[in-house]
């Protein structure tokens, strides 16, 4: 191709892109409705009501269409074989979870079951990128554990610094995984208020269409990372401290137990979303959140941080406010946190922070359901 053709492609491509940028695209398939530059609000309408007829567009978006920002699934349920972990060497083919992830071949293109039986290993795990659909599952998550006590600043293998990433006791970057009545645990105590370097991931998921049924996470700062992809969790027990569900992921959980173990002030969540383009956030169903300390039910980590809880029952330990800023006010304007009909001594909205919303039943439908991770497609349990 000569030099001058490829300087007509690039320039037709730029003029399209100038074309588009009156538009801003969402990851939800459409246009995310805009204010146009230099064009103000008609009499008739209050800055409040236009805000309200704009955010249910948007809420329109994420009830009729699919998140265009990941590809469609193709799960296999179906397992093709089965390995079995067991501390026995005589009792299993493994001794060891990394053993046996470590048999499978490089590119791993079949359902494989691994299933661990009853005890409690001390190993860190790690899953690779091309090593997908693979199935964890213990013998039940008071007899199956897996635990390690790595932080932030335990010293890698190259002297450096772990940091959160590197802490997870165990860590998936392969798709279409699935873990089933298993605890996942990382040891490290509760640490001081104020303390640095204490993130201690018990689990960290870095990939999409990742499901989690009967688990447990045990841990205390940044216990469960739930770093990026769509995932599901079933009937799941989360323990920790502060902002011990955390990660920029689009992820549903139904039927969860939380519960902290806060000293003195932790938050449940801290989402990660940090663009009005990123279709991601956390959904809590039918949950229920317990413990002791003084508890934010999230902080804006991210600056669009998105996080709803629906029908979930919440203990006197929720700060009334319920949301914290980040230190940062302007992030009151681009996140978006809600309740609804939420129940138990902590779950009264009169405290809340004026940026936070109670939803309408129309705004709540969009994130009630599995088709708020596009879950009818691939989560087969």
């Amino acid at each position: 191709m000569s030099n001058l053709n490829l300087m007509f492609i690039l320039l037709a491509v730029l003029l399209l892109f100038l074309k588009n940028l009156s538009r801003v695209h969402c990851h939800t398939k459409g246009i995310r409705p805009t204010l146009s530059a230099g064009k103000g609000l008609s009499i008739n309408i209050t800055r409040v009501q236009y805000s309200e007829e704009e955010f249910m567009k948007w809420v329109n978006f994420v009830g009729s269409l699919k998140h265009s920002v990941f590809k469609a699934a193709r799960t296999k349920p179906v397992a093709s074989y089965t390995l079995h972990v067991d501390k026995d060497p005589s009792a299993g083919d493994f001794t060891s979870i990394q053993e046996a992830i470590d048999s499978l071949p490089f590119v791993n293109l079949v359902r494989v079951i691994i299933k661990v039986h009853a005890g409690v290993y001390t190993e860190k795990v790690n899953i690779p990128a091309f090593k997908s659909y693979i199935t964890i599952e213990g013998a039940g998550a008071d007899e199956t554990i897996v635990k390690w006590g790595d932080t932030a600043q335990t010293p890698g293998s190259n002297g450096r610094l772990l940091g959160t990433y590197g802490s997870a006791t165990f860590a998936v970057n392969s798709p279409y995984f699935v873990a089933k009545n298993i605890t996942f645990q990382n040891t490290t105590p509760v640490p001081a208020p104020g303390a640095i370097g204490k993130q201690a991931v018990a689990f960290r998921i870095s990939a999409d269409t990742a499901a989690f049924v009967g688990c447990k996470f045990l841990g205390a700062q940044d216990t469960l990372y739930d770093h990026v992809g769509r995932h599901y969790y079933k009937d799941c027990y989360i323990e920790g401290s502060v902002d011990f569900i955390f990660g920029n992921s689009l992820s549903l959980f139904e039927g969860c137990h939380v519960h902290a173990i806060a000293q003195n002030t932790g938050a449940v969540t801290a989402q990660g979303r940090s663009s009005m383009l990123e279709d991601t956030g956390f959904s809590f169903v039918n949950c229920k959140v317990t413990g002791s300390g003084a508890l934010y039910l999230g902080r804006a980590w991210g600056p669009f941080s998105r996080v709803i809880f629906a029908y979930t029952y919440m203990d006197n330990i929720i700060i009334p406010k319920g949301w914290y800023n980040w230190g940062d006010p302007n992030r009151e304007m681009t996140v978006f946190y809600g309740q609804y009909k939420c129940t138990g001594p902590g779950a009264s909205f009169a405290g809340r922070v004026s940026w936070s919303r109670e939803l309408t039943d129309e705004e709540a439908i969009p994130f009630l359901s599995l088709s708020f991770i596009d879950g009818t497609e691939w989560v087969k349990l």
